[in-house]
């Protein structure tokens, strides 16, 4: 299996190289003389989920033969975990955290099933941060204090972690250094909400060959940081890609 999460939207311009190693890890579960199902979840703010599946399949089908399962995420209304049952692959899509959150957490065990037993993810932004086991939503606020800009808050004040969909075993923050955020994944662990986090940047990805795995490769064209709780302190590793 292979799991990537994103550290913003879809760019297939600027980093083809997530959805060259995605269509790669899809392509060999998919049944022979049939297309590869793949399920593409999309939750829009503005309540047009469907208009935003092109930026996710488009790059895709350029790729590889794909049979779309859309999953379109409705304000309120989680979505049937059985329609991740037999797919080849699954890509979440990035826009309101708390939304695809809302949508996706009662479908957590389907999707850690699907990808245990081999189905690729792959998350871009907000379907980067819901991915692991305990999951940043967003805010920008901790313990009242600025710790990034309100613009980058979600929705949330406080900073929120919620239970994900367990696919990471460290907190996941995007658009890092960019947007900066990477000050909110520091303060999430510094504050102890996470022992772990990482932050990705745009045009970047972490991979995680599985489930859990404690280590990851980076994948793209920025940095990981990697911020680690040590006592009261927090030590901030800087990846790139080899």
């Amino acid at each position: 299996m292979s799991i990537f999460l994103a550290g913003a939207g879809p760019d297939p311009a600027a980093f083809p190289e997530v959805f060259d190693r995605f269509a790669e890890a899809v392509s060999p579960r998919s049944r022979q003389e049939a297309p590869a199902r793949v399920a593409v979840v999309v939750h829009d703010r503005h309540g047009n989920p469907e208009s935003l599946l092109p930026v996710y399949v488009d790059p895709l089908l350029a790729r590889i033969e794909v049979e779309v399962v859309p999953v379109l995420l409705d304000a309120g209304a989680p979505c049937d975990p059985s329609v991740f049952d037999g797919v080849d692959g699954l890509v979440v899509g990035g826009g309101l955290t708390p939304g695809y959150w809302e949508g996706l957490a009662a479908s957590a065990r389907a999707i850690s099933a699907a990808v245990a037993g081999g189905v690729p993810y792959l998350g871009f932004s907000a379907g980067a941060m819901i991915a692991p086991k305990r999951a940043l939503l967003g805010g920008y606020l901790s313990r009242g204090i600025e710790v990034c800009g309100e613009e980058c808050s979600e929705g949330l004040a406080e900073l929120e972690i919620r239970d994900g969909l367990g696919l990471a075993p460290f907190a996941v923050d995007v658009h890092a250094a960019q947007a900066g955020t990477l000050s909110r994944a520091v303060g999430a662990v510094a504050a102890g909400l996470v022992e772990r986090a990482v932050a990705v940047d745009e045009d970047t990805a972490l991979v995680l060959a599985a489930a859990g795995e404690d280590t990851f490769e980076v994948l793209g064209h920025g940095n990981c940081w990697d911020i680690r709780r040590s006592g009261t302190a927090c030590i901030v590793s800087v990846l790139r890609a080899d």
